[in-house]
């Protein structure tokens, strides 16, 4: 049954890794459905967090092929640990006339998103959150004019042990 899987890629920070991870998927004919990739606190490494969608098959066989890889040093599919976190971000710039802004901000409000620039007719609204979040934040949006949104994909960490 095809779903979608997070992967936690731990890479090498060099001009070319990147490449050859998305050239990876490219040339298999794979998706990728969101991508983010930051350095860590070590700058001689980047953390990729990467969502596709596939069956267990297809999943196996991306991350085999993912772990030959010369600049790929970790890659843990992250939605089959028990307990992970998530969170994306996105930008949303709204219309925000007179008749308009008090519903805009009473979203912000019930959602706890911040309004992060102001315009005499826009409000340019951060929303951080599951997936699940954003969406609903957006569809509650729509209907007041959504003019722009840049999201930056998922970003995903697996929760530690709890001990009592």
């Amino acid at each position: 049954m095809e779903r979608k899987h997070t992967l936690s890629v731990l890479v090498e920070n060099t001009p070319g890794a990147l490449a050859r991870i998305v050239g990876l998927f490219t040339g298999r004919g794979f998706n990728i459905d969101s991508l983010c990739v930051a350095e860590t606190l070590d700058p001689t490494l980047s953390h990729l967090t990467l969502v596709t969608h596939g069956d267990e098959m297809i999943i196996e066989q991306i991350i085999k092929q993912l772990r030959r890889l010369i600049d790929v040093y970790k890659v843990v599919d992250v939605t089959e640990e028990s307990e992970f976190v998530e969170r994306e971000m996105a930008l949303i710039k709204v219309k925000a006339e007179k008749d308009t802004r008090a519903e805009v901000l009473r979203m912000c409000d019930i959602f706890r998103c911040k309004v992060v620039d102001v315009s005499p007719r826009t409000y340019t609204i951060e929303v951080t959150g599951p997936e699940s979040k954003l969406k609903a934040v957006i569809e509650l949006l729509k209907p007041l004019g959504i003019k722009e949104i840049v999201r930056t994909g998922l970003i995903a960490m697996k929760r530690e042990k709890k001990t009592v």
